[in-house]
């Protein structure tokens, strides 16, 4: 998978740009502010229907426009696709195309463009809360079970409705028809995160030791209630209390994938470094199971590659990117920094003030 094409109009401080791209290695190399970022921002958002820098759609969209516009061309082996994506400052729609065709939904366009994004800010993978920890297994199963989003989405729903009905419901018998329902879906859904963790766990720790052979790294999923422990009753055991509290306190939106080094939290033990390169594993182990088990690859955004790392770990990761086989997009404040991945095959782009143009 790699996109070929992508034409940006209005999306932060780029006015317009058309851009054809490697299918390997594409570095992005500017000043701070100067664009770089919001290239990859793009690409990310045309992936993801959403920025991963700000949720306000009025940020994202360059000033004093009416919209923002990106158009990619995708190419994956013999096939071909043509996506759009806009969006609009008024009432925040969102419209979708691929090969010229509207109404389609983002979770499609998700679909053809799996993407990793590694960021300095990153880090709340690791240091932030649990809900960064399920994004990061339920992105893996979008890709791997076909079933999964319309469960997730299900499941989301049942819980905001339960949630509602807690403050005005007094007679359980009420809620239960619902929390039959909702049972039904947290063991589904659990049960996928499970099997996936289970899976993906290895490869985690193995990547793990090649980044950081000085630690030893474990990984343990729990799924947000006692294991074992049947969730229909659960819920019925726990209603008087929910209602006090307002909202369901155990379940699937509790879950976490956690992460440990000789016994403790890794946020509390590892350097600032060390946890960059703990999620650069964590990313580059879930793009290449991807590709094991769905021959399809991940695309790759890294933003301030440099950042953190000394020369020993760019090389490092570097060498597994290539080694990948997947399209990689980077930024960087100087070709110096990208001189540990410079592939045979590459393209450079030199972005200043919003103007991007291919060095030769």
């Amino acid at each position: 998978m790699a996109i070929a094409r992508l034409i940006v109009e209005n999306f932060r401080n780029i006015s317009a740009v058309d851009l054809e791209f490697d299918h390997g290695f594409n570095f992005l190399v500017g000043n701070n502010g100067s664009g770089k970022t919001s290239l990859l921002e793009a690409l990310f958002y045309l992936g993801h229907g959403r920025s991963f820098k700000s949720s306000v759609t009025t940020r994202v969209i360059r000033y004093d426009q009416p919209h923002f516009t990106l158009h990619g061309r995708i190419r994956e082996l013999q096939h071909e696709w043509s996506v759009g994506l806009q969006k609009q400052r008024k009432d925040g729609n969102t419209i979708v195309k691929i090969n010229g065709e509207d109404g389609n939904k983002i979770s499609e366009l998700a679909h053809l463009l799996p993407m990793q994004i590694i960021t300095p800010e990153g880090l709340t993978l690791l240091n932030g809360g649990p809900s960064y920890r399920r994004a990061f297994l339920d992105w893996g199963l979008f890709h791997h079970q076909p079933n999964f989003h319309s469960a997730w989405s299900a499941l989301h729903r049942l819980l905001k409705q339960r949630n509602a009905a807690l403050n005005q419901t007094y007679d359980y018998n009420m809620l239960k028809p619902w929390d039959m329902e909702l049972a039904k879906l947290a063991h589904q859904v659990s049960q996928w995160r499970a099997d996936y963790a289970e899976a993906l766990s290895p490869e985690i720790e193995q990547t793990c030791r090649l980044f950081l052979p000085e630690l030893d790294i474990h990984v343990s999923f729990h799924q947000g209630w006692e294991k074992d422990t049947d969730y229909a009753q659960l819920l019925t055991e726990n209603f008087e209390r929910d209602k006090a509290i307002g909202y369901t306190v155990s379940g699937p939106q509790k879950a976490d994938f956690r992460f440990k080094s000789n016994g403790l939290p890794v946020e509390d033990v590892l350097s600032r470094g060390q946890l960059k390169l703990l999620m650069c594993a964590l990313r580059l182990a879930q793009g290449e199971h991807l590709m094991a088990q769905k021959n399809r690859h991940c695309i790759f955004l890294i933003d301030d590659f440099a950042s953190e790392l000394d020369e020993t770990k760019r090389a490092l990761l570097a060498q597994r990117l290539q080694n990948s086989n997947s399209q990689v997009f980077v930024t960087a404040i100087s070709p110096e920094q990208l001189k540990q991945m410079q592939p045979e095959k590459h393209r450079t782009f030199q972005v200043v003030n919003g103007q991007i143009e291919q060095l030769l």
